[in-house]
């Protein structure tokens, strides 16, 4: 039996390699039907950019997880989807046809424009067969207090809530060219220790493909950006780490253990809430669009869009970081770096200005409130020599 540091590399190579292959086609299949962002008066684009990369993310995925069933069956490799003690009632088909209910929702939404309703009912419909599959976490051990938390019937909408709100705070930060699969990878690549600590081999297998396929679409995804990720993509790798993460914690879940993939995910958290907080306090519907996340304030900042997305790759994984060392200290170290983080991101969000509303911008194509295409974004394989649009920030779909 092969050590399993070696299977996670061959679940991350062939994820890789199969989504570096796939994605030229991905570009292909999404002009094909129609899954582009074409120029217009609100676009700085001057030729129509693929935005359906999630296919290419999908496949990477797919790809790693029949390596992985291969493995099992004929070389030998232990079982990474079978129930643990703690999840004997784990039906992992229900898990993985969530997976594909999230893609086909991203999918439809590339190509029809869904209503924020239809999209919100497919993320639901795909969270709400994870728990049934036995995706849930139903106690949470308190260190202060004598004895678990039942949570009773209150984990299956909790449990929901919680995968919903992961798949959104991907999708809400895919605003520049490669920040939103960045991220992910170093998310998924932390997971991956955090998984194998815990020793979760269904959690590190899904880790580990996830790890590739971020990795290999990153290769035309980072600026100069040749295809987006879409909705097809960014639900796709919400929807992958928030899954992760409840796999890492397992049903009986310490109180303290539970916050390390939220710090994991902090920056696109801080990002959502305080969009929330910034749209409420200007009066607006949380859904309005505006400028006023990270990216944008980095790019008023004066950071062009490498500088910035380097810049939240290095916050997110100074975050990453914390939260392993937070796995291997007794529990007030573990508060105490946590608060320890959170007081730093904290205070990089007041030096941003995140919480402040903003106007909406409608004058220029470059400063429109969301929905507006990069033209560096083109890339060179698809708009060699175009004139961009210097400094702005780009493409939300909030």
């Amino acid at each position: 039996m092969p050590e399993p540091w070696v299977i996670h590399l061959a679940l991350l190579g062939v994820a890789l390699l199969t989504t570096l292959a796939v994605t030229p086609l991905a570009k292909q299949v999404a002009r094909r039907i129609g899954a582009i962002d074409r120029p217009g008066a609100r676009r700085v684009n001057t030729v129509p950019i693929p935005r359906m990369g999630g296919l290419a993310v999908f496949a990477g995925l797919v790809s790693a997880l029949l390596l992985q069933y291969l493995g099992t069956l004929l070389l030998g490799w232990p079982t990474a989807f079978a129930p643990a003690p703690h999840f004997r009632s784990m039906d992992y088909h229900l898990v993985e046809l969530g997976f594909v209910i999230i893609f086909l929702t991203g999918v439809l939404d590339d190509v029809f424009q869904l209503k924020p309703w239809q999209k919100l009912l497919g993320q639901v419909l795909a969270a709400a067969v994870a728990v049934a599959g036995g995706l849930v976490i139903g106690t949470v051990v308190n260190p202060f207090t004598e004895g678990p938390l039942n949570l009773g019937w209150a984990a299956y909408p909790i449990t929901i809530f919680y995968l919903v709100a992961y798949v959104n705070i991907i999708n809400l930060i895919d605003g520049l060219d490669g920040l939103a699969t960045g991220i992910s990878s170093i998310a998924a690549l932390t997971m991956l220790f955090l998984s194998v600590l815990a020793g979760r081999n269904d959690a590190a297998a899904l880790s580990a493909a996830l790890v590739g396929a971020t990795l290999g679409f990153l290769r035309y995804n980072f600026n100069p950006a040749s295809i987006f990720l879409g909705d097809s993509g960014s639900l796709l790798l919400g929807y992958a780490l928030g899954t992760i993460s409840l796999l890492s914690v397992t049903r009986v879940a310490g109180l303290t253990t539970i916050i390390v993939p939220l710090v994991v995910a902090a920056v696109p958290i801080i990002d959502t809430f305080s969009a929330i907080v910034r749209r409420r306090r200007a009066h607006v519907s949380i859904s309005q669009a505006d400028r006023g996340h990270i990216h944008h304030r980095l790019i008023d900042e004066g950071f062009n869009q490498r500088q910035a997305v380097l810049l939240i790759y290095g916050w997110t994984t100074l975050l990453c970081a914390g939260s392993l060392v937070m796995t291997q200290v007794a529990v007030v170290p573990r508060i105490a770096i946590f608060l320890a983080l959170f007081v730093l991101s904290a205070l990089f969000a007041q030096h941003l200005h995140l919480f402040r509303p903003v106007l909406l911008h409608r004058a220029s194509p470059c400063d429109d409130e969301g929905d507006v295409k990069r033209q560096d974004e083109a890339g060179a394989d698809d708009a060699e020599g175009a004139p961009t649009c210097e400094g702005r920030a780009g493409r939300d779909k909030r």
